[in-house]
């Protein structure tokens, strides 16, 4: 381990956030009583340029006049590189109640953007009196973006969560795609004539959960864009959580329960967990760093996995 220890991530249930239009007040009951732990009120893409004043009143409104439970409240505002952002981030924190938790900043391309936001947010927080500070999470969807991923996980001390933006990322790589997450056809390897596909956003999720890991943020997959399909969802889906991502986006409702279903701990796992725990300060007892448990090896390193899912199985059954 090195000197500098890792700071843990925030200790709160992100297994899925799901999204929905500022333009479509009609919906947010309905989003505040799902199951989803994060709701995600949307100023950006879903709504059109004419609807992003009106989308942002009736976001301001809902915050304070909807009971939405002990859920993790976010609006994604618009792009910096666009006219609308610094009047959703004025309007937000003049208007809105301090029952808004998160502000979700897209397209992030460098630390610097985080700077300018949190300076913004800053500046309005004191001029009126806000007693909660607002918290930053931040989509990956450029070239830009991964390069310098590491120096946005550490960009502000407000961030708290990062997902990858699969779509305007692909865009921004130039992949030959129009497919938003999950396996893509042509991007497969042959081995004795048979095709096997492999996941063309692994490696941007690794880069992603190793600097959030690093920084103290959770690491988020996003969106998965043929919601008809629930096994290509859970397939994305256990790959990112085996990969340390702690949840993913749900840009229809019926994808809430499958992001639950993955990134809550099976009760199997978290028996199996604690079982390791026991085994393992059985060895302490005797003085052993290491034993054997169901005919495999455990040592100090599987008690920090194990703590991970016994913490992360607490954690949602307080929520």
């Amino acid at each position: 381990m090195s000197f500098r220890i890792q700071p843990a991530a925030p200790a709160r249930p992100n297994r899925c956030q799901l999204f929905g239009p500022g333009s479509r007040p009609a919906i947010f009951e309905k989003m505040a009583g799902s199951a989803a732990d994060v709701i995600n009120l949307d100023l950006e893409d879903s709504v059109a340029p004419d609807d992003k004043g009106s989308a942002r009143a009736n976001i301001i409104e809902a915050i304070g006049d909807i009971d939405w439970g002990k859920k993790t409240l976010s609006v994604r505002i618009n792009g910096l590189d666009t006219p609308y952002w610094y009047r959703d981030v004025v309007d937000l924190l003049e208007q809105a109640s301090d029952r808004l938790d998160q502000i979700m900043i897209p397209k992030v391309g460098c630390a610097g953007d985080l700077y300018a936001v949190d300076a913004l947010v800053t500046a309005v927080e004191r001029a009126k009196g806000r007693s909660k500070p607002i918290k930053f999470e931040v989509i990956i969807e450029s070239a830009a973006g991964i390069a310098h991923v590491e120096e946005i996980a550490a960009g502000s001390p407000r961030l708290e969560a990062m997902s990858l933006g699969a779509a305007d990322f692909a865009a921004s790589m130039g992949m030959a795609t129009t497919g938003i997450g999950g396996t893509q056809e042509n991007y497969y390897m042959l081995h004795e004539g048979a095709k096997h596909w492999s996941d063309p956003w692994h490696w941007a999720q690794a880069a992603i959960v190793a600097a959030c890991r690093t920084h103290g943020v959770l690491p988020v997959d996003g969106p998965f864009g043929d919601f008809s399909d629930d096994e290509g969802y859970r397939a994305q889906a256990l790959r990112s959580a085996t990969l340390g991502m702690v949840g993913k986006w749900a840009i229809h409702p019926k994808q809430v329960a499958l992001a639950n279903e993955v990134f809550t701990p099976s009760e199997g796992a978290v028996t199996e967990a604690r079982e390791i725990l026991a085994a393992m300060e059985a060895a302490k007892a005797k003085g052993e760093g290491a034993t054997v448990y169901k005919g495999r090896l455990v040592d100090i390193a599987s008690i920090k996995q194990a703590e991970v899912i016994v913490r992360q199985s607490e954690m949602i059954a307080g929520a």
